[in-house]
């Protein structure tokens, strides 16, 4: 089955020049672990998840102040709707990585997978 079936196509997504602290802000009230820094074209620049943030928070600093671009990680797993939903769960673990930012052909984001809906999705099909 394709990605499309389980992805979250309205994806949470921020700047490269929000804060740290926006996007922390942004993932606690939307309740996601991590979310896609695109652009103003919605085009892929990398991907923060709140294990970055708090590697940051370790060595005091400007959390206040510094943009998203200095933590996320910006060689970011992709995949293309169209993947299986078993390909794309296996590249999440061998990554380690607890989601998938979904790209079109100009690698704007069109949605995520995470790890749970992976789960979700095996756990409902075996029920």
């Amino acid at each position: 089955m394709a990605l499309d079936k389980i992805m979250v196509k309205q994806t949470i997504t921020v700047k490269p020049n929000d804060t740290i602290a926006r996007a922390l802000e942004v993932m606690m009230k939307k309740g996601v672990n991590g979310t896609p820094v695109v652009d103003e074209n919605n085009v892929l620049q990398g991907m923060i998840v709140k294990a970055d943030i708090y590697r940051f928070l370790i060595d005091p600093g400007h959390y206040d102040s510094c943009p998203v671009e200095w933590v996320m990680t910006k060689e970011v797993v992709t995949a293309k709707e169209s993947e299986n939903i078993s390909e794309v769960g296996k590249r999440l673990r061998e990554n380690d990585i607890i989601a998938i930012p979904i790209i079109g052909d100009q690698n704007q984001v069109k949605g995520i997978v995470t790890i749970e809906d992976i789960l979700d999705y095996f756990m409902d099909r075996n029920q």
